[in-house]
């Protein structure tokens, strides 16, 4: 599931007139890259939930048969459901099976691939982490021993999931709901694991950010 509902206040006026995950970075949106790294992976099903501009991703994306994948759509209201109420909404879209979720306004080389396997029995989800950035230096989770817990050096939430849907289960479908109260639970249970990603990662969430991106990923090429 690529997470693509939100708003993107932080990256007006570029979002008044374009969902941020159809902000082009290096020649194609951004989510298009999301998409050829899943396929390129292996993933052939793909769950995009949207609300504002909605209808220019669908429109653009279309069934996904251009990459190859099968895409389907979750649809939101304006103001959207937040990230977990989002996931909980598009649950009969995803499966009763593990499913890897990706913010879609970040950037990032982690290989999708383990998605399949990261996820150990008995466990609810595994977080990807990152070091903290210089816009986030205080972190979000502490990591021992690849499991998450309440130590003091924390780092930053990458944006990237494996969630088991029972996660998910206690929330209505159309219901406004956040991701960290739910993580918070499942970790002080033990029931969450994660790793540290140390490769390219960015939060595209400000002009700035995206303009730097989109010239670093040009010279690149």
């Amino acid at each position: 599931m690529i997470l693509a509902a939100g708003r993107g206040e932080r990256m007006r006026p570029l979002t008044d007139r374009t969902p941020k995950p159809l902000l082009p970075v290096a020649g194609r949106p951004l989510i298009v890259w999301h998409i050829e790294r899943l396929a390129a992976a292996g993933f052939r099903d793909v769950v995009i939930n949207h609300a504002h501009l909605g209808d220019q991703i669908e429109a653009l994306l279309g069934d996904g048969d251009a990459w190859g994948v099968r895409i389907r759509y979750s649809e939101e209201p304006a103001g959207a459901l937040e990230t977990a109420g989002g996931i909980a909404n598009a649950l009969p879209l995803l499966g009763d099976a593990p499913f890897l979720v990706i913010n879609g306004d970040i950037f990032c080389d982690w290989d999708v691939s383990r998605a399949r396997t990261v996820l150990a029995a008995g466990l609810l989800a595994h977080l990807v982490l990152v070091p903290n950035p210089g816009h986030h230096p205080s972190g979000d989770f502490a990591l021992t021993d690849d499991m998450l817990d309440a130590g003091k050096e924390r780092h930053t939430f990458a944006g990237i999931g494996v969630y088991r849907p029972e996660l998910f289960a206690a929330i209505e479908r159309g219901q406004v709901a956040k991701l960290a109260p739910l993580l918070d639970a499942a970790i002080a249970a033990g029931r969450v694991s994660g790793e540290l990603h140390d490769g390219r990662w960015v939060d595209v969430g400000t002009p700035e950010r995206l303009a730097a991106l989109d010239a670093d990923l040009r010279h690149a090429c």
